[in-house]
């Protein structure tokens, strides 16, 4: 999830039942999590690098 108007760096919210992430685009550091497993991060790490463009254009999108 991207918000309208968040505040940089560029990041992503990641939000399921229970958990909860968010990582800066770009690198796709993690920078907080509860409820995720070490592997599960990693997972997301590497299905946002292959959004990466996707995402990038959402953040530019909707912080106008």
């Amino acid at each position: 999830m991207i918000y309208p108007k968040d505040l940089n760096p560029p990041h992503v919210h990641v939000l399921g039942p229970g958990v909860e992430a968010k990582f800066y685009l770009g690198n796709f550091e993690c920078f907080y999590s509860r409820g995720l497993s070490t592997s599960a991060i990693l997972w997301i790490q590497e299905y946002l690098k292959d959004k990466e463009k996707l995402l990038w254009e959402a953040w530019n999108e909707y912080q106008e």
